[in-house]
């Protein structure tokens, strides 16, 4: 095999693995709010996740888009990456942003008993942290806008100085943050709870296995380029693999090992006890 055929044959892997991680991640989106749906509750699921993922998704579609379709991002990154002017960001990627962030916002709205109907559970509440860390990741959004716009050479257009790609940037580190922090308080939940009902083992099966597809183009991608700097260049997408992939570790074990024998009276107490609550509210 020559090495154009090499190349050719690991750009054509790459393909395949970019659109095999982008449907294992984007399936990954239904089985919980399906889950919702025919349990008619949220019981078991914390607010503060799907919370986190429509700020996260909104901000990871802008960027990608930007990747894709910018000509003013595109030659920002060319300047800041000489080596490897081209992006790795792939239309899949964008794809499966813009899907998330539709399928983020149809979760959150299950847990608003006006529109579903469903039972909601104790955790309907945003809790203050991931209140203060909603507001402050927006705010760093404004701040870096502000800082390209009032102190970026040409208004954040000559990318030698702050300039619009950071802003970029910025926007993709809000969706790396909210993929760190928007696990812990699910964990936090179901250690509470010493139980996974009602929270979907199948998103993480799906994360798992997305996660691994991920890194595996990003690799083969800066491979082809033959510049690692593809990976510095693409943060988020390198960091996301990662981390799901700490995380989903960490839920096997809770759905797997520590609570597999939790019965469901457990969600049922919980249901009886909002019922009960109710009645004394009213």
């Amino acid at each position: 095999m020559t090495d154009s055929e090499l190349e050719a044959f690991a750009r054509a892997i790459s393909r395949v693995l970019g659109w095999s991680y982008f449907l294992a991640w984007s399936a990954s989106f239904y089985p919980q709010p399906v889950s919702n749906y025919l349990r008619k509750s949220t019981t078991g699921l914390a607010i503060d996740f799907p919370t986190l993922n429509v700020l996260g998704f909104s901000c990871y579609a802008i960027s990608t888009a930007c990747f894709l379709y910018s000509p003013t991002i595109r030659e920002q990154y060319a300047y800041r990456h000489p080596e490897s002017p081209e992006t790795t960001v792939r239309f899949n990627d964008f794809l499966f942003a813009a899907h998330g962030a539709v399928m983020c916002v149809i979760i959150y709205s299950q847990f608003f008993p006006q529109i579903w109907g469903f039972t909601v559970g104790r955790t309907q509440r945003v809790s203050r942290p991931v209140f203060g860390i909603f507001w402050a990741l927006v705010t760093s959004v404004v701040l870096t806008v502000g800082l390209a716009l009032w102190i970026g050479k040409d208004r954040g257009y000559d990318a030698s100085g702050w300039a619009w790609i950071d802003v970029i940037y910025a926007l993709g580190y809000v969706k790396l943050t909210t993929v760190f922090l928007k696990y812990i308080p699910q964990a936090w939940v179901n250690y509470k709870r010493k139980s996974t009902i009602g929270w979907s083992i199948y998103p993480i099966l799906l994360d798992f296995s997305g996660g691994f597809l991920s890194l595996a183009q990003l690799a083969i991608d800066s491979a082809l380029q033959n510049d690692w700097s593809g990976v510095t260049g693409n943060p988020v997408k390198f960091g996301l693999g990662n981390i799901t992939i700490i995380f989903d570790i960490i839920f096997f074990l809770q759905h797997y090992v520590l609570y597999r024998h939790q019965k469901k009276q457990i969600e049922d107490d919980e249901v009886d006890a909002l019922e009960r609550e109710r009645l004394v509210s009213d």
